[in-house]
């Protein structure tokens, strides 16, 4: 048996986030029914045959490129690398590479692009589900941060409640600014200023900062009106972590005892609400805003329970 792997990519068109691809090798006496292109299946076919799929193969690899790169090298040549990548996470090396569409140039792997290969070669259909199941909880992670573009529904796609935000609250960092019409509205500090947004963009970077680093953001602006709120609730592992954070142009990761005292009463309330023991954390994050690069300050640990 030729050992063959079949590629797909997922996220050539969406405004914002990376384009995914998967790389599957499955066994010709696999069992698995009901593949096929992932765009042509609903998202609950999809989310039942993704397990089945990594049951079943032999192999499978995903391979993912952000926005910085895509805006950089430009979204074909991002698709052509998130398939190298994905065909790279594969512990098996294939003997072929059968691709959905055009064929790789920069790879070692000897492979055959097929035009709708998608509807043609199980491997590809299974590669387009892995693609298209991992790509949509990417985005689902991401509609925590940005809870106001709907990304848990478009994926990132241009949908009219996705250009309505874009136009009220203007494109984040993980929109792909070299796309219309995300570099048509792109925030300024004069717009953000006098639209009131400085503490609200200071989050959403404070939570893609952490998000970054390994951390599971559950939340953003937990608000009890008898106590106080909570800028971003994280998690590592089981520990919860509550984070305050502040937004200025100097640097400032200090934290006033009016917003201490507040932060604490609200902590005590989202712990009783969940059941929650003491295996938690306070941290602060200073976003210091900049015209190139915002610095994001971290201080771990601050106790004040």
């Amino acid at each position: 048996m030729t050992i063959t792997a079949g590629v797909d990519e997922v996220g050539r068109g969406p405004l914002a986030g990376p384009v995914v691809a998967a790389a599957v090798i499955l066994p010709e006496d696999h069992t698995i029914e009901g593949l096929r292109d992932s765009k042509k299946l609903s998202k609950l076919k999809r989310e039942f045959l993704f397990p089945l799929i990594h049951e079943q193969a032999i192999e499978v690899g995903v391979g993912e490129v952000d926005v910085k790169t895509i805006d950089k090298i430009n979204i074909r040549e991002a698709t052509f690398k998130a398939m190298q990548i994905a065909l790279n996470d594969l512990s098996t090396v294939p003997e072929k590479a059968l691709i959905d569409g055009h064929r790789l140039n920069n790879t070692v792997i000897p492979n055959e692009g097929i035009i709708g290969g998608d509807d043609k070669v199980d491997s590809i259909k299974a590669a387009s589900i892995i693609a298209k199941v991992t790509r949509d909880r990417i985005m689902k992670e991401y509609a925590i941060i940005f809870p106001e573009y709907d990304f848990e529904n478009n994926s990132g796609y241009g949908t009219k409640k996705h250009i309505d935000a874009l136009k009220h609250y203007r494109a984040t960092p993980i929109h792909r600014r070299s796309f219309k019409p995300v570099k048509e509205l792109m925030p300024t500090f004069k717009w953000l200023e006098s639209n009131g947004r400085i503490g609200w963009i200071g989050k959403k970077l404070a939570a893609l900062y952490i998000k970054n680093k390994g951390l599971d953001v559950i939340k953003l602006d937990f608000i009890n009106e008898s106590s106080g709120h909570i800028d971003i609730i994280a998690k590592k592992g089981n520990q919860f972590i509550f984070i305050d954070v502040s937004t200025s142009y100097l640097d400032n990761n200090s934290i006033s005892e009016k917003r201490e005292n507040d932060l604490k009463s609200a902590i005590d309330v989202y712990c009783k609400e969940n059941s929650l023991g003491s295996n938690f954390r306070i941290d602060t994050i200073s976003v210091i805003l900049r015209s190139n690069k915002p610095k994001i300050l971290h201080n771990k640990g601050l106790r004040i329970y």
